[in-house]
C-alpha cells in the first residue's frame, strides 16, 4: 500500500495563505505519506522569490516532492522571459526537471508539463510527450500502480468553469488508458473532482481515475470551493485506490468526503 498527499496551486505570492500551508506542513508531518505530489501553479507571477518560498516549502516537508509547472509558473508580464525563457525562473529557483518522476517497489509516478508560454490560461500535451510517456511506462513492473500528474484538466465536469480542456486531451486519454494509467492527479480549476474517465471517455477501456484538487494554500478558490482550500490525501492498494478529499477547516484540514474504485488497469500485461 502506499499513500500520496495530493496539492495543487499553492500559488506563492500575493494569494498565498501562510496558516493554511502551515497546516499542510503539519498534516504531512503527522500523516508521512510516501510521496507529495504539487500538480502544478507553485506562484502566483512566477517570479524568483515566489520560486525561492514555494522550494522552502518543499523542503520543509521532508518527504518525497513531485511537482509540475502550471501556467502561472510562466511569466505573464515579463515579455521576454515568457517568449525566450519561459521556465527559466523555475528551473534556477524552484527544480531543473519540469518532468520529474518517482519511482518504488509499487509507484510510478510521471510528472507531464502541460503549461507553455503562448497561453494565459490553457495547456496542452504534445505527441513527443506521450511518446516519452510511453518509453517511461514501458519499464514500469507489472506491480507498480501507474499515475500521471499534469496540472491543467483533461476533462470538464459541469461545475468546472467553461475553460476549455487541454488540447490533446483524447489523444492523451487513448494513450493513458492504452499504457495501463491508473489515475491522473491535475488542479487549474480550483475546484475538486473526483471520477471516472468512464463518464468523458466511454469507449476507452481500461479506464483510469481523474481526481483534481482545490486550490490547497490560496485565496483563489472557485464555485463550490470560493474561500475554501482543499487537498485529496490518495492511498493506493493491492486491489482498490480511494481519495478522500481534505478541507481546511480553521485550524486542520478534516476529511469532507472519501470515494473508492477497483484498480481496472491491473495487472497491465503488454
Amino acid at each position: 500500500m502506499r499513500q500520496l498527499l495530493h496539492l495543487s496551486d499553492v500559488h506563492f505570492g500575493p494569494k498565498h495563505l501562510p496558516e493554511v500551508a502551515a497546516g499542510v506542513l503539519r498534516l504531512a508531518a503527522e500523516r508521512r505519506p510516501d510521496l507529495v505530489v504539487i500538480s502544478g501553479d507553485l506562484t502566483q507571477r512566477a517570479k524568483p522569490y515566489q520560486f525561492r518560498e514555494a522550494r522552502q516549502f518543499s523542503d520543509r516537508l521532508s518527504l518525497p516532492v513531485l511537482a509540475v509547472p502550471g501556467n502561472h509558473d510562466v511569466p505573464l508580464y515579463r515579455v521576454w522571459e515568457r517568449v525566450f525563457l519561459p521556465y527559466g525562473a523555475y528551473r534556477r529557483h524552484y527544480q531543473r526537471n519540469l518532468e520529474p518522476t518517482f519511482e518504488d517497489a509499487e509507484l510510478l509516478v510521471v510528472g507531464l508539463n502541460t503549461a507553455y508560454n503562448w497561453t494565459f490560461k490553457g495547456g496542452r500535451l504534445t505527441r513527443s510527450q506521450l511518446g516519452r510517456l510511453e518509453r517511461r511506462l514501458d519499464a514500469a513492473k507489472p506491480e507498480q500502480a501507474r499515475i500521471v500528474v499534469a496540472h491543467h484538466h483533461m476533462v470538464s465536469p459541469e461545475h468546472f468553469d467553461r475553460q476549455r480542456v487541454i488540447r490533446g486531451a483524447r489523444r492523451a486519454a487513448r494513450a493513458f488508458s492504452r499504457l495501463g494509467v491508473e489515475m491522473v492527479l491535475s488542479g487549474h480549476q480550483h475546484q475538486t473532482f473526483l471520477g471516472s474517465s468512464r463518464a468523458f471517455f466511454p469507449d476507452l477501456e481500461p479506464a483510469f481515475l481523474l481526481a483534481h484538487t482545490g486550490t490547497s494554500t490560496s485565496s483563489r478558490g472557485r464555485g463550490r470551493e470560493e474561500h475554501a482550500n482543499t487537498c485529496n490525501w490518495v492511498v493506493v492498494g493491492p486491489e482498490r485506490i480511494e481519495v478522500a478529499v481534505l478541507g481546511w477547516q480553521g485550524r486542520e484540514f478534516v476529511e469532507l468526503e472519501r470515494q473508492a474504485w477497483p484498480r481496472w488497469a491491473r495487472p497491465v500485461v503488454r
